[in-house]
């Protein structure tokens, strides 16, 4: 199942090796991510995750993490192919790099 997930973070050199270990290790693999600073500050990380498991093992996780001001989850409807333009671009590049 697919699943959003917005985080909003403090700007923090280990922020993002936090984020993507708690992810790794709850068992969810990243499809897509995108990540923007904002003026306050902190930092918007969007990123889109692919597992069986129910999202809020992620997001009491992620929650728990000291830089984390919020976590916003969305489940991505099963009508929703991952060959879709948006996923098949990202998955794309997942494979061209590695």
């Amino acid at each position: 199942m697919m699943h959003s997930v917005e985080l909003t973070l403090h700007n923090q050199p280990e922020v993002m090796e936090r984020v993507l270990r708690v992810t790794r290790h709850r068992g969810f693999s990243i499809i897509h991510m995108n990540m923007q600073l904002n003026e306050a500050g902190s930092v918007t990380l969007h990123f889109d995750v692919k597992s069986e498991r129910v999202i809020e093992l992620l997001t009491h996780q992620l929650n728990k993490l000291i830089d984390v001001i919020d976590c916003q989850a969305v489940t991505v409807p099963a009508a929703i192919d991952v060959n879709t333009p948006i996923f098949a671009a990202a998955s794309q590049k997942t494979t061209a790099q590695a």
